[in-house]
Parts: C-alpha cells; structure tokens; sequence
C-alpha cells in the first residue's frame, strides 16, 4: 500500500487482524498536529486506524526503497536466458525478519484466544 492509497482506503471499513502488542509512542508536535487533522478529515476513521495505516504505507515504502545488492546465487532466468541472482541487500533479510516476528505474533494472538 502506498500513502497516497490511504486516502481511499479511509473511505471504507477495515477489519484486518490485530497483534495483541501494543507500541506506545510519542510524537513531535507537528506530526501529532497532522494526525490530529486527519482525524477531523475522516471522522470515520479512529485515530488507531489512521496510525495504523500511515505505518504499514511507511513500511511498505521503507521495504521498496531497500537497495538491490546482486548475491552469488543464480535464482532463475529472465526472457531473454540471462541470470536472475538472489538477492543479498536489506530487503531480503527484511522479509525473512517480517515472516518470522509473524508467525510469533499470531502464535501470541491464539494463545490469547484459547
């Protein structure tokens, strides 16, 4: 999702699942300031949902700005035959990072619930 999606996306509901962790912050008044617009923009819209949507746009925009670093492994071909290498930048390490605290997370979630 990227931040200018948001806009839409205010505009309907949401039901997607929740971490039983809770990530307590402070703002810079400026930001909070912004924030606090939005809210009074879309009064649909908890406070919650705009935070919650406006980090997973950032992080979706952190993930793609990670650079490509080509790695030794040859993963496949591209059209024309030539290699495709795995690769060995940020990016890739992120996403193993992202299944991983996932899946604790969810295991957190359904211990919550049972």
């Amino acid at each position: 999702m990227q931040v200018r999606d948001l806009i839409e996306r205010w505009e309907e509901a949401s039901a997607e699942p929740l971490t039983v962790r809770k990530y307590c912050i402070q703002l810079p008044v400026q930001d909070a300031a912004r924030i606090e617009a939005l809210v009074q923009l879309y009064p649909r819209r908890r406070i919650e949902d705009i935070l919650r949507d406006l980090i997973s746009a950032a992080l979706d925009e952190v993930e793609a700005a990670f650079p490509y670093r080509q790695g030794p492994k040859v993963i496949s071909e591209d059209d024309q035959g030539d290699p495709i290498f795995e690769d060995a930048g940020p990016a890739s390490r992120f996403r193993e990072l992202t299944a991983r605290f996932a899946e604790e997370l969810e295991a957190q979630a359904g211990s919550r619930h049972d």
